[in-house]
């Protein structure tokens, strides 16, 4: 099944207490892509600017992933970001952010692209998101991303985007910014009326929260690992391979999205094993199989 992703494309430069990566290859559709692609096929949609210096062909070499969207605006920069982790590392500090192609009109969607069944809105302003999900027509399933800047400044957008997604997904600081309550099942409930029908509340190293207007609820911890390196991409990783698993099953029941989360979790426990992509390249799909098996059998009682 045809899965779609638009999102940044960045040069990273990340410090944690493990090492430091200068101009590394980041962004969130670059991490979303190579989970995803252990799943299913993917078209990834962005832009970058001429400074940037990495071929995707090469970084995606064997894997399916269609770069027919990717602009390539050669006046324009490369979004980049610096960051940085200390103690358990829960959470970026950001060093520096220059928006440069992100501050630009997005990337139109190809014609050949118009078709994607499943889509994820990665994260950037949801007006923006708005603009390219109605460029995709006839979508079975649309998962979104925000974030705090955005729940602050632009919650009108916010809110017409949350009316045409099937699902959201974010953090725990997220929805209780979005909802001003404390309690993560509450909040879920309280996005829900909001117009998805899915709400995934990732809680970092206390795994995630599913809640669906249907009733159904599913939680599950994070995969037990104690290789922690770098935790940036975790959370667009954890989103790709969720989406990609939804999109080779062509389904969102119930049943599907818990395996797809437990996917995702186990995908992003490779994610933080090491720095940009080394994590996830490391990995085999015959690994991650592995790793769901186990966690599997660790929470099964």
């Amino acid at each position: 099944m045809s899965l779609l992703v638009t999102g940044s494309i960045a040069i990273d430069t990340v410090k944690t207490p493990y090492g430091w990566s200068e101009d590394c290859l980041g962004g969130s559709a670059i991490y979303f892509s190579m989970a995803a692609s252990f799943f299913s096929p993917v078209r990834l949609l962005g832009v970058v600017g001429g400074d940037f210096p990495f071929n995707l062909s090469d970084v995606f070499e064997d894997r399916e992933i269609d770069l027919r969207g990717l602009e390539v605006r050669e006046k324009s920069k490369t979004f980049r970001w610096a960051g940085s982790y200390a103690g358990a590392m829960n959470e970026a500090q950001t060093d520096g952010v220059e928006l440069n192609v992100l501050d630009e009109e997005p990337a139109a969607v190809p014609e050949v692209y118009s078709d994607s069944e499943y889509v994820f809105l990665a994260n950037t302003s949801p007006g923006l998101q708005i603009k390219l999900l109605d460029q995709v027509g006839g979508a079975k399933f649309v998962a979104a991303d925000t974030m705090n800047c955005w729940i602050e400044n632009q919650r009108e957008e916010l809110e017409e985007l949350l009316g045409k997604v099937n699902a959201l997904i974010i953090n725990d600081g997220e929805a209780t910014l979005l909802t001003d309550c404390h309690n993560i099942v509450r909040a879920a409930d309280m996005i829900l009326e909001k117009g998805p029908e899915v709400v995934i509340i990732k809680k970092g190293e206390h795994g995630s929260l599913m809640s669906c207007k249907d009733g159904g609820i599913f939680c599950l911890p994070a995969f037990p690992t104690t290789e922690v390196k770098d935790p940036t991409g975790a959370g667009d990783s954890f989103a790709g391979a969720f989406m990609g698993y939804i999109a080779q099953r062509g389904s969102s029941e119930f049943s599907v999205l818990k395996k797809a989360i437990a996917y995702g979790t186990v995908v992003a426990s490779y994610a933080i094993e090491g720095f940009s992509l080394q994590g996830i390249t490391s990995a085999s799909k015959n690994n991650i199989d592995d790793r769901y098996d186990f966690l599997k059998q660790i929470t099964d009682f």
